[in-house]
């Protein structure tokens, strides 16, 4: 991986950890972390990769924002492993460019590199605006992609004005090429977000999901999640008794265990391939409690990861049982699909005979059993209509 090493700077472990000593089961031990004397990690048999992003000249009002990483490496290093075998690298920091753009070309090319190998980077930023960078890592992959933001407001600013941590999602929208299948928001708050917002989300079939519905039933954000193949989340979505390190967090949000059982999810989604946690900012921390939490986030991310099913249905997995439902008069048919290992469901959204096959891998979509009662009930599913609007 020469080709992204001189992307990165060395970390100090001794400096981070304040000189106190490491014990053999943490993280700290456990990783392999680029360090002065180590030099750049050998990644051929890694899983994950730590990427700090040292960048926050795009941000609004959260200066500050871009010493993150190594804040919240002095409590990840000191978490110890669960019953799995964490094959981590810690990569180090990718330091601010020139400009912000050339910042989100090193880390561009670092997605990119790491996600043809299979390794997935979890990228501590720095603002939310490297969510873009993340994003176009996919460009070149031949795929469309699906991007799920945890935040509690949409960002998406003036696309035509400069990129910020506030209107990066209007920048992947109207990205040429278009490689974008589907965006999520998963808690956002009403009070936070222009109606003209929620009009857009629903013409371009987006799904916009309020706080208080996943909050209500904080399974139901599982299918949402399975279907991500890369998920951003910006910090302030947690309220600010559990994560005061932004200048911009807000008094509701989602309590630190919803943000940890989230993150299980993202790790648990067999097709996720690269995460992004944002717009922490240790000046604005309480005794470390944000960055604390998001060490807390990311171990449970790797517990969802090492806890994969692979269940996916498909005729190299026959594991899964198949049901059919006829709706409307006969008018519609879904097959859903359930699988015997996880008890997860999926359905079928039917391709149209002149369908681009650049869309053929999303006829297949993760849902949950209250779609299947829906169907049963004479309702279609809203994400299979949002779909299948958009196939046909």
């Amino acid at each position: 991986m020469s080709d992204i090493a001189h992307f990165f700077s060395p970390v100090s472990v001794n400096d981070i950890l304040e000189g106190l000593p490491i014990r053999e089961m943490q993280f700290g031990n456990l990783f392999t972390i680029h360090t002065e004397d180590s030099g750049f990690p050998d990644i051929e048999n890694i899983d994950l990769a730590i990427v700090g992003v040292i960048e926050e000249r795009n941000a609004e009002n959260n200066t500050g924002c871009s010493m993150a990483p190594d804040a919240v490496r002095g409590f990840l290093y000191k978490l110890y492993g669960g019953s799995f075998n964490a094959r981590v690298a810690d990569l180090g920091n990718i330091h601010a460019g020139h400009s912000a753009e050339d910042t989100y070309f090193a880390l561009r090319n670092t997605v990119d590199a790491l996600v043809r190998k299979n390794i997935i980077p979890i990228i501590i930023g720095g603002s939310q605006d490297l969510t873009y960078a993340q994003f176009l890592g996919y460009k070149d992959l031949e795929q469309t992609i699906n991007v799920v933001a945890v935040d509690s407001v949409f960002d998406l600013g003036n696309p035509e004005a400069n990129i910020t941590n506030c209107s990066y999602l209007g920048k992947i929208i109207l990205h040429q090429p278009n490689y974008l299948f589907n965006y999520s928001n998963i808690g956002y708050q009403t009070y936070l977000v222009d109606q003209t917002s929620l009009q857009m989300m629903d013409k371009l079939y987006f799904d916009a999901y309020r706080l208080g519905q996943i909050r209500d039933k904080i399974e139901e954000a599982e299918p949402i999640i399975r279907q991500a193949d890369m998920l951003s989340f910006d910090i302030t979505a947690i309220k600010h008794s559990d994560a005061p390190a932004n200048p911009n967090a807000s008094p509701n949000g989602f309590y630190a265990e919803e943000a940890c059982q989230i993150m299980r999810y993202a790790g648990m989604n067999d097709k996720l391939s690269s995460l992004g946690i944002y717009e922490i900012n240790p000046s604005q921390d309480v005794s470390g409690k944000t960055a604390h939490l998001a060490a807390q986030m990311i171990w449970c991310f790797m517990d969802g990861y090492y806890n994969r099913k692979n269940d996916f249905p498909g005729r190299s997995n026959p594991d899964y049982l198949r049901f059919h439902v006829v709706l409307q008069e006969e008018k519609y048919e879904i097959n859903f699909y359930k699988s015997k290992k996880s008890d997860r469901w999926w359905m079928e959204i039917p391709y149209p005979p002149n369908g681009s096959l650049k869309y053929e891998r999303h006829t297949l979509i993760p849902c949950s059993y209250k779609d299947y009662t829906d169907a049963t009930n004479n309702e279609i599913p809203d994400r299979w209509w949002q779909t299948y609007q958009k196939l046909s």
